[in-house]
């Protein structure tokens, strides 16, 4: 009987294991992003039609998250002190949010005093187009309009190591 049950197991692991690697989500072995342009999307931003684009010359975070996301919560602290930190250096965290319900959103951005620039795209194709699938995630464009690094999952956006690196994508021209 242990033996049966060992064995359906170790297939059910490897038929999950083959059930993930066969998602068209699976991007193993995909190239690397970096030095591509950042796709540009139209949104609105303080109530004003906006794009991306509009926002070259600023270091930009493209951040990806949702108000059902306990991620995404987590932080939503750490990024506000970043904004806070990167701003004067002329960087900016763009939060596009993917709620469909727009008063959980707003008082998302109340509830937490969500001050950097955000977007809700209920539809979800501005992830789609970035390969987005899981959240949070973070693009990093440089002020030329070109992606730097993708940043899958949460993040202490005040840790040395990345404060480090935003410092060097930031002093450049």
């Amino acid at each position: 009987m242990k033996r049966k049950l060992k064995t359906g197991l170790v297939l059910a692991f490897i038929a999950g294991l083959l059930v993930l690697f066969a998602r068209p989500d699976y991007r193993q072995g995909e190239p690397s992003i970096r030095g591509r342009t950042a796709k540009d999307f139209p949104l609105t931003l303080d109530g004003k039609p906006a794009r991306l684009s509009d926002l070259r010359g600023k270091v930009v975070l493209l951040n990806f998250w949702a108000t059902w996301c306990p991620p995404c919560v987590d932080e939503a602290p750490a990024l506000i002190a970043l904004q806070r930190r990167i701003a004067p250096q002329g960087g900016t965290i763009l939060g596009v949010n993917l709620d469909d319900d727009q008063n959980a959103y707003e008082s998302f951005l109340k509830t937490y005093g969500i001050d950097f620039p955000t977007y809700r795209d209920p539809s979800k194709h501005i992830a789609l187009d970035y390969g987005t699938t899981m959240y949070p995630e973070t693009y990093v464009i440089d002020r030329t309009g070109h992606l730097g690094r993708k940043i899958v999952g949460p993040q202490d956006w005040t840790s040395r190591a990345m404060l480090s690196y935003l410092d060097s994508v930031l002093s450049k021209n």
